[in-house]
């Protein structure tokens, strides 16, 4: 059994995240729930989960600010919540790979799991199994300006260095993470996701210990992952 944690589907879809609107149309609040939900549209539920999901997203958008990274992200309102600056969000995501995932593997007849010289930049739209789009697609379908997506472009390197030195010092391997962006009064920020849905992240040295990111589908098996996140943003 696989979740719905994947480039698939929107982060916003497989997190079940809600989007309340404040009265006050400057901002917006995100909250997180304890559960997500399998391919059978099933809710694996697992206690605390909402709140970890927040906490582990905001500790990293706060992060990445910190390397002048653009974010709508403002604060942690309570245990589940975050309010982040209101905008209108890009309807597709930019996903970063540092390894060669299955598709590319068959692709290429790479060995699946090996370390690429240079990040592929993937982007994806929709909900379903062929979400694979280029820039031509932003474009033709105005999804995106061709400046808006340079600079989401120049982001999404800079995330992906941040992030990868994270780790490394944390004997970790980013392989993969997923971008969102919004954009407000002509700036564009990062608007989400740096949750299990979105962050792959495997330990370089294995264990018996040791949870694949992308094939996990039980509560035990959320949880444990969730955590080993939540500990390395602790250390």
């Amino acid at each position: 059994m696989g979740l719905k944690f994947n480039n698939n589907k929107t982060i916003l879809e497989d997190l079940l995240k809600k989007d309340n609107h404040n009265d006050d149309p400057t901002y917006q609040t995100i909250e997180y729930q304890d559960y997500v939900v399998d391919l059978s549209d099933n809710k694996i539920k697992s206690k605390n989960l909402g709140e970890k999901f927040a906490s582990i997203n905001s500790f990293f958008l706060d992060y990445l600010k910190e390397y002048h990274i653009p974010s709508s992200f403002l604060k942690l309102e309570n245990k589940t919540h975050l309010r982040y600056l209101n905008h209108n969000k890009y309807p597709f995501s930019v996903r970063i790979l540092n390894i060669i995932d299955k598709r590319t593997s068959r692709i290429f007849h790479k060995k699946e799991f090996e370390n690429l010289p240079l990040p592929l930049f993937e982007l994806h739209y929709g909900i379903g199994k062929d979400t694979l789009i280029s820039e031509s697609h932003l474009i033709s379908f105005d999804l995106c300006n061709v400046e808006d997506y340079k600079i989401i472009n120049r982001i999404c390197s800079k995330i992906n260095a941040v992030m990868k030195s994270f780790f490394e010092r944390r004997n970790s391997l980013l392989a993969e993470v997923s971008c969102h962006f919004g954009k407000l009064e002509d700036k564009i920020y990062l608007v989400d996701d740096f949750t299990p849905a979105s962050l792959k992240v495997i330990p370089l040295n294995k264990d018996n210990h040791y949870i694949d990111p992308y094939k996990f589908g039980t509560s035990s098996e959320i949880k444990h992952y969730t955590d080993h996140l939540f500990n390395l943003m602790s250390t």
